[in-house]
């Protein structure tokens, strides 16, 4: 049925959707100081995407996006999603903005100096202006940092800025952060968006739906479900955009979206997309396929908290279980590469060395033998002191090559014994069980990995609002402590492979691929560069040729 809603788009978005309905598819002392600027970087998907039809074929003034799921929140500092993060990236600033290299680049702040390991010192971009033209001051910043560690606020990545002891303002264009300790990986984070304070102390969540940043695209329209609408800043500090207008158009599934971007009703689409579909588009003359490795993986997460998985053994016998050569090849056609541990490839700190769990059921059965698991009535399920090993794999239905592997996986595991359900949810119910810990084990993916800490501090660390499955080591807790303030990145390295190979015995995580990045655009697109964070940023720069 896919192939057919594919040749119906080629004829026009009004048979696509027509066709949709039919089917029902679904380092210390240091300074940096600007030069010249560098790379600065869950409705129904026939109703999502009737609303793209609502614009006319791509002109000058508007690139249309296609997004898999839908914002949580537009604030920037409770993005806790893509599209929140990728709706964030156009709207505000941070101080800095990290290069294509991972490089940290000037933005909101125009140099900084580390005088000492627990000092650092920004200088602030001055002229700058809000969407609603009040001026960005350094009383913005200390606001926007000063929430992030207060523990009340709750912001999801909390962890990245908790070593951060006191935020001071010297003057209207100078900003002193105070450190509890040293912390490494510091400016990795500073690309958080900074709002205006004047604005966000009414804490009447305004700015969760009505955003206003420095950035270079104001909000001016979110129709939940369907899609988010931008206008260029004119007064952007970096210069006005190149595109009047940006639309971001939610449609949940992969192959619809591609379609959409076939039938040139959107212009441009990126990962998560289906490995079929980026053969196809790779074989059409007339758009662009771009891919590199992803700072990402994707990765079963157990809940340690459910009596069954809380024996290491029974999840290493599971781990022994994920033929992670056969999701890569066959479901993913190799464009995701089978993954080990945390450490992605990207990163400085990746290591080989770690070998995880090798398919190996007869290993697994081994193993919940010694766990005590054994058919004693013989209906084919284990069972242990008269309760069945029963669990449930979930993920999120935006996904379909997710879908499929828990549903691979689900056979791999009524093979030896287990009794495997699948529960496929809207990300935004999933994110809510996986918060409430309503999960046995869940398939998952993680995005935006600038530095080990951030692959592992807010994912292992006992106390991390991040750490879903609640997996505890106080071992795991001392060495990510360690990592944050070593400054020496041999020696951090070194810590950080040590809590990997950790955290990967005991499966904490099972990472089952190390993610590529893809993005295709319509040749008329021209200036979009393609960024291993998945970075929206750099649409600012496209010009979209009639």
């Amino acid at each position: 049925m896919r192939g057919e809603v594919w040749v119906m788009a080629k004829k026009g978005f009004g048979s696509f959707v027509s066709m949709l309905l039919i089917a029902g598819l679904t380092l210390t002392g240091c300074t940096y100081q600007e030069t010249t600027p560098k790379d600065s970087a869950q409705s129904t998907s026939s109703a999502q995407s009737t609303q793209a039809a609502q614009s006319t074929q791509a002109s000058a003034d508007e690139i249309r996006v296609g997004l898999d799921v839908d914002a949580g929140t537009l604030d920037s500092r409770l993005a806790r999603d893509t599209t929140a993060v990728r709706s964030a990236e156009l709207i505000y600033d941070g101080l800095i903005v990290m290069s294509s290299k991972l490089e940290p680049q000037p933005a909101l702040a125009e140099k900084w100096e580390n005088p000492d390991p627990v000092t650092w010192i920004f200088t602030l971009r001055k002229g700058v202006m809000f969407h609603d033209n009040t001026p960005f001051t350094a009383e913005d910043v200390k606001y926007t940092f000063d929430t992030l560690i207060d523990p009340s606020f709750k912001a999801p990545n909390a962890s990245l800025f908790s070593p951060i002891s006191k935020v001071e303002v010297v003057n209207e264009s100078t900003v002193k952060f105070t450190l509890k300790q040293p912390y490494a990986p510091l400016l990795s984070y500073m690309d958080i968006g900074i709002v205006p304070k004047h604005i966000a102390e009414k804490k009447d969540d305004s700015l969760s739906t009505k955003p206003i940043g420095t950035g270079p695209y104001k909000f001016t329209k979110w129709d939940k479900n369907s899609k988010i609408s931008f206008e260029a800043n004119d007064k952007y500090w970096g210069g006005a955009p190149k595109t009047k207008k940006v639309t971001y158009y939610i449609i949940p599934d992969n192959t619809t979206r591609v379609s959409a971007l076939q039938a040139k009703d959107i212009d441009l689409v990126h990962t998560p997309l289906s490995p079929q579909d980026i053969k196809t588009m790779q074989s059409k003359k007339d758009f662009t396929v771009i891919s590199t490795e992803g700072l990402g993986f994707t990765y079963l997460n157990f809940n340690t908290t459910n009596p069954i998985l809380s024996d290491v053994k029974v999840r290493q016998a599971i781990a022994y279980l994920v033929d992670k050569n056969t999701i890569s090849e066959k479901l993913y056609q190799s464009m995701d590469k089978p993954g080990k541990s945390p450490l992605i490839p990207p990163s400085w700190a990746y290591t080989d060395s770690i070998a995880g769990y090798p398919y190996d059921p007869a290993k697994a059965k081994a193993l919940l033998a010694e766990a005590g698991w054994k058919d004693s009535d013989g209906d084919s399920i284990l069972d242990k002191n008269g309760t069945k090993l029963t669990i449930t794999l979930s993920t999120h239905t935006e996904d379909p090559n997710r879908m499929q592997a828990v549903e691979y996986l689900q056979n791999e595991f009524k093979k030896v014994g287990i009794d495997t359900k699948v529960s496929t949810t809207e990300f935004a119910t999933l994110s809510a069980n996986l918060l409430a810990q309503k999960f046995d084990i869940a398939l998952l993916g993680w995005l935006n990995l600038t530095d080990p800490d951030k692959a592992m501090y807010d994912k292992f660390n006992s106390k991390s609002g991040n750490n879903y499955g609640k997996y505890v080591n106080p071992k795991v807790d001392e060495l990510l402590e360690k990592g944050r303030t070593t400054l020496n990145q041999g020696e951090r390295t070194k810590i950080y492979q040590e809590a990997a190979k950790i955290v990967t015995d005991e499966v904490a995580y099972d990472v089952l691929l190390y993610q590529g990045y893809y993005v295709v655009f319509n040749n008329n697109v021209s200036g979009f560069k393609a960024h291993p964070k998945g970075s929206m940023y750099s649409l600012k720069d496209v010009v979209i040729k009639k």
